[in-house]
């Protein structure tokens, strides 16, 4: 490697580098409104149309680059990919990366979750994490169960290389910090640590800082729907809601204190359009009288911490102490009391210490609007359907899922399992589409409540879980 290529991965420049890597999805529980094509633009809220046009961030690559990422594929998927239609390979590389195509006009072709620069130039925004597909179907404010990042960014930086193109900051960023080990998850919290540490209270940039010491750890994006009934959010609960908390993903460096606060409109317009979010409808059979009879076990033994559901609904937001629930603790874990302390002192909490908790505790039980779509369950994403979670010790070692697949039986993703990881699964590439809970951070045990229940009403539970 000559030239621009060896002075760009030199070890000396990579560390400033990396920090405009930390740039994508961090912390953004962004929105979707149901645009369609052909509406007019005017007509959607304001919120979604700054998203899908407004550029924040740098472009991670451009058209060109994209076009050529097949290039990067295992023989037999390069193969195919060679052989097909133009439109035929842009259909595989979407499905790929796990990427969503646009279900409006805006964006000029490129994937839900990336702004056209107005160059040909693919900015990534929240939608990346933040738009999902289950069943065949693609709903914004799902969480994107199929997003294979890490594999996306390595091939594209390896395309780069070839044509001679300058590399960006995902490209250099992910050589220092991992951006997701399994297809569907994203190491998203360790971003925002990392991007937090080059600023003080007011947001100024100095890139001097130490980094904090950092626990990697996959995360499953939480559904957009579920903040219109939160006043905290996150997995642990520790951020009070307020637009600037949604703002965290463009703490690069080169967006200074003042062009970063020049951003807050757009985000209250983004919070407001959140909060319109209403989840999807089961769009399978239900069995009514089976699920009237799960309606009352669930508010018997599961409404204390998921609350009700209905048009008299009520949501606790409980914080359950992790030595009860059992969940893996590395999330919780990998926020300091002192990152959490200094999170409290700046602008993005308002300057108010009172609107961060300190000591959670533990995790907070989320709302279950909508819960038949956003498989896989718990915070890391470890449980892929409804009736594992019902089963605990039946949750599965090993599994991957299908690319379209539904499991109607079961709700939640279409899977195959096993005992361990495949021995023929020689790459971290193809050891991505594998979601391997002996893995540290993706631990499927806890959440034994149901245990309580006989093999009948936990069923009846999970028919009823179906309507919420």
């Amino acid at each position: 490697m000559n030239s621009p290529f060896q002075k760009l991965l030199d070890a000396k420049t990579i560390q400033p580098l990396i920090l405009y890597a930390l740039v994508f999805l961090v912390f953004s529980v962004a929105v979707g409104d149901r645009c369609t094509a052909g509406e007019p633009r005017d007509a959607v809220h304001p919120g979604y149309r700054i998203l899908r046009t407004k550029a924040y961030l740098p472009p991670d690559f451009d058209d060109t680059v994209f076009d050529e990422l097949w290039k990067q594929w295992p023989p037999e998927l390069r193969v195919r990919a060679a052989a097909a239609t133009p439109d035929r390979r842009r259909e595989m590389l979407f499905t790929e990366y796990g990427l969503m195509p646009s279900p409006d006009d805006f964006g000029n072709g490129k994937a839900l979750g990336y702004v056209d620069d107005g160059r040909g130039g693919w900015v990534m925004n929240c939608l990346t994490c933040h738009a999902g597909q289950v069943a065949g179907q693609v709903i914004l404010g799902l969480p994107n169960s199929h997003l294979a990042l890490q594999t996306l960014v390595e091939d594209v930086r390896a395309t780069k290389i070839q044509m001679q193109k300058p590399l960006s900051h995902m490209d250099l960023g992910s050589l220092a910090m991992p951006l997701g080990t399994t297809n569907g998850t994203t190491n998203a919290v360790m971003f925002g640590v990392a991007l937090e540490a080059l600023r003080d209270d007011d947001l100024n940039v100095h890139l001097t800082n130490p980094q904090p010491v950092m626990q990697h750890h996959d995360m499953d994006a939480p559904p957009w729907w579920h903040l219109r009934k939160k006043k905290w959010i996150y997995a642990d609960g520790f951020v009070a809601k307020s637009h600037r908390a949604l703002m965290q993903f463009m703490l690069i460096p080169r967006n200074d204190a003042k062009t970063f606060k020049s951003w807050e409109e757009d985000y209250r317009k983004i919070l407001s359009w959140i909060e319109t979010i209403q989840p999807p409808k089961y769009p399978f059979e239900i069995d009514d009288q089976l699920a009237e009879q799960g309606r009352g076990i669930f508010e018997a033994t599961c409404s204390e911490c998921h609350g009700t559901y209905g048009e008299d609904w009520t949501y606790p937001e409980r914080i359950v102490d992790i030595d009860k629930l059992g969940t893996d603790p590395l999330r919780l874990q990998s926020l300091s009391p002192a990152y959490r302390r200094k999170y409290g002192r700046g602008w993005l909490a308002d300057y108010d210490p009172t609107r961060v908790r300190e000591h959670p505790g533990g995790y907070v039980a989320p709302p279950l609007d909508g819960i038949w779509a956003t498989a896989p369950y718990f915070h890391n994403g470890s449980v892929p359907t409804l009736w594992h979670v019902l089963h605990p010790d039946q949750r599965p070692t090993v599994w991957r899922r299908s690319v379209d697949g539904y499991d109607k039986t079961r709700v939640g993703l279409e899977i195959v399992e096993f005992p361990k990881l495949p021995d023929d699964v020689k790459t971290p590439r193809s050891a991505r589409a594998f979601f391997n809970t002996r893995v540290t951070g993706k631990n499927a045990a806890g959440h034994r409540f149901p245990e309580t229940l006989t093999e009948s009403e936990r069923n009846a539970v999970l028919e009823y879980l179906k309507t919420l």
